[in-house]
């Protein structure tokens, strides 16, 4: 099918910045034949898992405790500046591996056709702040449900961040490139905060017994990983390193005293009468102050020991946190809030088919590129339009569906929101300085996807569309080219 019929509706101008809505391109006719299209890929899809995905689950998670395992071995030794390091990489690497591309996806149910109760969005908790059920209704049902409508997207800047012109200014916003930078390094608890939904509780939406619910699952979350970060397993190395210190102290004593003996023999033996003059109560008092001394010597060696690997342990614990946080909310951000996607107005979203659902998702979102390693590190969001049209579709079949997405975009004059990590982590945070103050006009949006691969055009701003050139792709859809650098802006809000 080609996207060639004049649009049944009117062009949406109900958005402030007088951005027209991808929906208002095409007729009823091509919203609901891109609907079933849709459904086909994700049916096909589904009709086609087996082994090699269940392989591949399992396969990380088995990946996981390995470099998990390798990352407690190693700082064992976090004393030592090299251990530290590479104890640091790999238990970072567990648990962005174990957050992105395991407990994420498990609990959007993207395993649950396996039907393994230990993989399954049912029973699956994560090593993360947020409770896997207050996570799954706000992300799961809220975000998926509602993505970047204005108004019912409560992911659409967590709620304390201005990232669409739309958004009314408040003086509050100027703390944002700020704070942004604290969420970044506490995300997890960010995001489970955010998922107790504090805007409903103050509007008395939400009962102040929900959300003494909420603060104690996220109070047993907090402490469930203060004990095992920040207590057990730093404990756990210290006792290992110390015992490991106190046991060559003991040999390297032995050894010197048996040294010793040898040296001495001769004068022991010129001093043999005094030793039989010396009666077994006095030998005995000059052993145990011996060994005590040796007892001591020993003790503090540990205790030593311990001390330090202990506190060594926990930074490593806490850096492998922070590495994860920081990396989980980059690819968060840089898969909803670039430049190239779009917003809606809940008037949008009332009543819409399937069809519109999968507009809204596929322009709703943006892709990373990248390549395998980097997809499989970010659970696979690099493929965040794909992951939005299809969120319970194993995650390791979205580089697969991508070419038939990018065909249907083709088809259908859509745009297929894309680019490099540098680009969208840049345009996010430019977007999240600028809209900390007054103001504020909307960015170019791509144009339709031509089939190109991506390009950056030499001196001039990336479009993001995946191709470089979106007022060509417009062009040839016959719609409106897609505003450029230079064009004239939009009133601000």
């Amino acid at each position: 099918m080609t996207a060639t019929a004049t649009p049944t509706t009117p062009p949406d101008l109900t958005d402030p910045q007088g951005i027209e809505s991808p929906l208002s391109k095409l007729s009823d006719e091509q919203i609901e034949a891109l609907g079933k299209e849709f459904d086909a890929i994700h049916d096909e899809v589904f009709n086609d898992l087996g082994e090699r995905d269940a392989k591949y689950i399992h396969a990380m998670i088995a990946m996981h405790r390995r470099l998990a395992l390798m990352g407690r071995a190693l700082l064992v030794g976090s004393r030592n500046k090299p251990a530290w390091v590479a104890g640091t990489a790999a238990l970072s690497a567990a648990k962005i591996l174990e957050n992105m591309e395991i407990g994420h996806n498990v609990m959007h149910g993207q395993w649950d056709w396996m039907n393994n109760p230990e993989i399954h969005s049912s029973t699956w908790d994560w090593d993360t702040a947020s409770t896997a059920e207050a996570w799954k209704h706000s992300h799961n049902y809220i975000h998926h449900t509602y993505t970047n409508v204005r108004g019912k997207d409560k992911d659409l800047g967590y709620e304390i961040m201005r990232i669409d012109p739309t958004q009314k200014w408040h003086p509050a916003y100027l703390a944002q490139p700020f704070y942004n930078v604290l969420l970044m390094a506490l995300f997890e608890w960010g995001v489970a905060f955010h998922d107790m939904d504090l805007e409903a509780i103050r509007r008395g939406e939400k009962s102040h017994k929900e959300a003494l619910q909420d603060l104690k699952g996220i109070g047993g979350k907090a402490k469930d990983q203060v004990v095992k970060d920040y207590i057990a397993f730093p404990a756990l190395s210290g006792l290992i390193a110390g015992g490991v210190v106190a046991g060559r102290v003991a040999l390297k004593k032995r050894k010197a005293r048996r040294n010793a003996g040898v040296v001495g023999a001769a004068v022991q033996a010129k001093r043999g009468l005094r030793k039989k003059l010396a009666g077994p109560s006095r030998r005995r008092k000059a052993k145990a102050a011996v060994g005590g001394d040796l007892a001591t010597e020993i003790g503090a060696a540990f205790g030593e020991e311990f001390v330090r690997t202990f506190r060594s342990t926990v930074w490593a614990d806490v850096t492998a946190n922070i590495v994860r946080n920081v990396w989980s909310n980059a690819i968060i951000f840089c898969g909803h809030f670039p430049d190239q996607t779009y917003t809606y107005t809940e008037e949008e979203a009332e009543n819409e088919t399937k069809g519109g659902w999968y507009v809204r998702q596929l322009c709703g979102s943006a892709n990373i590129e990248g390549s395998p390693l980097f997809h499989v590190a970010s659970g696979n969001l690099g493929y965040q339009v794909e992951h939005h049209l299809f969120p319970d579709m194993p995650s390791t079949r979205y580089a697969e569906i991508a070419p038939k997405v990018k065909d249907v975009c083709k088809r259908y004059g859509l745009p297929y929101n894309s680019g490099p990590f540098g680009q969208q982590w840049l345009m996010v945070q430019r977007t999240i300085l600028r809209l900390a103050f007054p103001g504020g006009k909307a960015r170019p949006k791509p144009g339709a996807y031509t089939g190109e691969d991506y390009v950056p055009a030499p001196g001039r701003e990336l479009n993001g569309n995946g191709n470089g050139n979106g007022a060509s792709a417009s062009a040839e859809t016959g719609s409106e080219p897609a505003p450029t650098e230079h064009a004239e802006a939009e009133k601000p809000s």
